[in-house]
């Protein structure tokens, strides 16, 4: 293929990163749709769309048209593909060029599901859609050689989704996909302040505090931050110094499932891939691998070494960028 024809996208339920071979990643952008609630006209995309989040008027609807990994509302997502694709194009690719796109799925995705990135991929200007499970391009973009009879374990935990797995020989032995990953964990930070100081918080306030806060073991120092909100009993605004033993707490719940979830794919890992797991550890990708102390907690509780990757939020993007030219090496390109 020529240069500049590949193009690698993670679709995320947070944010959406654009990798195009030759030039590496070329965009990284939230994943947030503006429209007119009455006309239906698109105010903005990206970045420009997500500080309007919580501060819209009624007859402007900010949308995050992702949830859970999934699509839940093809039009905006369209529209939003549309928009960044063109982006990318403008820079380095010809106005008349459709590209070869590969997009990153969840581990467990429907046909239902899978059409519907397919053909929002292809209404956005692709030429080929080819869809990858997304801890395999995580593996592929933290740098393991997933083609050798090894067992190497990934656990991708994005906005929406943790897709956890053991890969051998470039396929998935055992997988997991469990729909709670960033954003449930701003939504427990949410509850958590308005339970225990009695003030509602938005979504951007929840993830400075889970960003700067935030964390899955014990802080050697404990750390404060003021947040903003509505008082629930007076209607008034107030404001509430936090703690990162808080956030500890309020993250337990969330952090703990996680645990779990990787715990299961273990259970059922062959003794042989176990064995490598133990050697070579496990590896964390994605923004939610940020979490001060995931790290230390889940290698505490399963005795296995754990290293975040190099590069988290963007090994997804890299890896899918690089799937096309591993075609010819594994079947799971086409997720089926």
């Amino acid at each position: 293929m020529k240069f500049g024809t590949e193009v690698g996208i993670d679709l995320g339920t947070a944010s959406v990163l654009i990798y195009v071979r030759g030039k590496g990643i070329v965009l990284c952008e939230p994943s947030v749709v503006a429209i007119n609630a009455r006309t239906g006209r698109v105010l903005a995309v990206g970045e420009s769309a997500s500080v309007m989040l919580g501060r819209t008027p009624g007859i402007v609807e900010a949308i995050r048209p992702l949830r859970d990994g999934v699509i839940s509302d093809f039009k905006v997502t369209e529209v939003m593909l549309r928009t960044f694709i063109g982006r990318v194009s403008r820079g380095f690719l010809r106005s008349w060029f459709k590209p070869t796109i590969v997009v990153c799925v969840p581990s467990v995705i429907t046909p239902v599901e899978q059409k519907a990135v397919e053909d929002a991929c292809r209404n956005a200007g692709a030429r080929d859609v080819f869809l990858i499970r997304e801890p395999i391009a995580a593996a592929i973009g933290a740098g393991i050689d997933i083609t050798k009879a090894c067992g190497s374990m990934v656990v991708d935990i994005g906005g929406g989704t943790t897709d956890i797995a053991v890969i051998s020989l470039c396929e998935p032995v055992v997988d997991y996909s469990l729909k709670l990953a960033g954003d449930r964990f701003d939504e427990a930070i949410i509850k958590h302040v308005r339970r225990n100081h009695n003030i509602l918080i938005g979504e951007r306030t929840a993830e400075d505090l889970k960003i700067h806060l935030g964390c899955a073991y014990p802080r050697d120092e404990e750390i404060t931050m003021e947040v903003r909100g509505r008082n629930l009993i007076t209607g008034l605004p107030a404001t509430a110094l936090v703690s990162s033993t808080e956030m500890l707490e309020a993250l337990e719940e969330p952090v703990g499932q996680i645990f779990e979830a990787v715990h299961s794919v273990l259970e059922r890992t062959p003794p042989e891939l176990m064995a490598d797991i133990s050697e070579r550890g496990v590896v964390l990708t994605g923004g939610g691998s940020l979490l001060y102390g995931l790290d230390l907690m889940l290698s505490a509780r399963i005795g296995i070494d754990v290293i975040v990757a190099d590069d988290p939020i963007s090994c997804v993007a890299i890896g899918t960028g690089r799937a096309l030219s591993m075609m010819d090496k594994f079947a799971a390109l086409s997720a089926e």
